[in-house]
């Protein structure tokens, strides 16, 4: 390994894929690395004090059931000079979850987004940290074949132009030293790094307050069925209580402001504590599995396992409650808002203007989406129950059967008739084309 540094400060470029510099006067220079205590960040971090750099690990508890005690004695006795563990578990939920529920965006129709949601909050306290250490590079174990390093990267590029990032996994270097996740436990074992993973089970975990995400080894066969014993948070729905856990969830504005257990009247209202018990009721019935093939941003495709308990509670809440409460038309809008919200979060925009635009759409239509749903978890699903809002658009006088309300139902057949016009002349053009093609 060459451990001499040459400057890279005159090609005018923030992409650090030529790491080796002189260093800085006054010594090393300075790498802020997101670390989790994985395989891949755990062997990154003594990689770059291999290249000569002051390494200091920037850990964020997001929600992941990690003792963070451990991580920092981990990192530290692997030669880090500095940990950082900075609890942003509220600032998640809060700053980037919420938006998330309000918008009501699926990725390609499944996915929550649960890591995607997580990069850029992540990438900002990773920037801010290195501000306070007068750090110029941070540095990530994401994959140069997946989604993660675009994420990171724009975030990083957005909040602060003039940063260098690392990517080892684009480095050539590096990838001539590590093929792969089996040069990586070899390197481990030299190193005597211990990891949460082996060679036998060795898919990547992703994990927050808001999912837990399963990829790699053996998933990437998208014909073979995952282990049974995969899943961290869930029970199997066949494995969960017979009787259903009946939750009254209140909206304000189109965000979570409370939660009560109809059953046993507890209740819960910070972001924090509301979240985790939506999380632990939904755990326990089996909520919130699935197994997808998706769209990287980079373009190819990849299978992931994924388990969002609370997100898909929140999520059938939510849509019920705007469907009492929002215009149609205003609605229909918002669909489209939606769609780009989550291709923005999936691809790592968040940081950019087209993303705060439209997140700021998002907010505007949730001014009326204000009220209680009352849902049943049953067996690993969301059962609605009823919904209640003073908010309301539903009209029932205007709506039952047996009362007329202030409408007549003999304006319907005007209606019908203005509507049918372009379908009369659609299918009279069609016939005579069809007659004088015969």
């Amino acid at each position: 390994m060459n451990n001499n540094k040459t400057n890279n400060t005159n090609n005018n470029t923030n992409d650090s894929s030529n790491i080796k510099n002189t260093g800085c006067a006054g010594g090393k220079d300075v790498v802020v690395l997101a670390y989790s205590g994985g395989l891949d960040t755990s062997c990154i971090l003594v990689w770059l004090i291999e290249q000569g750099y002051d390494v200091i690990a920037y850990v964020a508890n997001i929600g992941q059931k990690d003792s963070f005690e451990e991580l920092k004695f981990k990192a530290l006795k692997l030669g880090a000079k500095k940990v950082i563990i900075d609890d942003v578990r509220e600032k998640f939920l809060e700053d980037y979850v919420w938006y998330s529920i309000q918008s009501g965006a699926l990725y390609e129709d499944r996915y929550h987004m649960g890591t995607s949601l997580a990069r850029p909050c992540i990438a900002k306290g990773l920037l801010d940290a290195a501000d306070v250490e007068g750090a110029s590079h941070i540095s990530h174990g994401a994959t140069g074949k997946g989604n993660d390093q675009v994420r990171f990267e724009l975030s990083a590029y957005s909040l602060k132009p003039d940063i260098k990032v690392i990517a080892p996994w684009r480095i050539e270097e590096f990838l001539e030293r590590f093929n792969g996740r089996t040069d990586l436990f070899e390197y481990a074992r030299q190193h005597s790094i211990p990891l949460p993973v082996t060679p036998k089970s060795p898919w990547s975990i992703d994990a927050n307050l808001f999912h837990v995400s399963y990829e790699g080894g053996i998933l990437e066969d998208p014909e073979v069925e995952s282990p049974s014993d995969i899943f961290l948070l869930t029970k199997h729905p066949s494995a969960a209580p017979d009787q259903p856990c009946r939750l009254e969830i209140t909206f304000l504005k189109g965000v979570p402001v409370k939660v009560k257990n109809v059953s046993t009247s507890e209740e819960r209202e910070s972001s924090l504590k509301l979240y985790e018990y939506i999380n632990e009721m939904a755990m326990a019935h089996g909520v919130g599995r699935i197994d997808i093939v998706e769209n990287r941003y980079i373009g190819m495709k990849s299978r992931g396992i994924y388990e969002t308990p609370a997100g898909t509670v929140l999520y059938q809440a939510h849509l019920d409650l705007e469907l009492l409460t929002l215009d149609r038309e205003v609605r229909k809008i918002k669909r489209h808002l939606a769609a780009m919200f989550a291709e923005q979060v999936y691809q790592g925009y968040w940081h950019s203007p087209e993303a705060e635009y439209v997140r700021s759409c998002i907010r505007k239509s949730q001014d009326d989406v204000t009220g209680q749903v009352t849902v049943d978890l049953y067996k690993g699903q969301v059962y609605i129950i009823k919904r209640h809002s003073s908010r309301t658009l539903y009209n029932k006088e205007l709506v039952s059967m047996d009362a007329k309300g202030d409408y007549d139902p003999q304006d319907a057949g005007g209606f019908i008739k203005i509507q049918a016009l372009r379908l009369k002349e659609y299918r009279r053009q069609h016939s005579t084309t069809s007659a004088t093609n015969k």
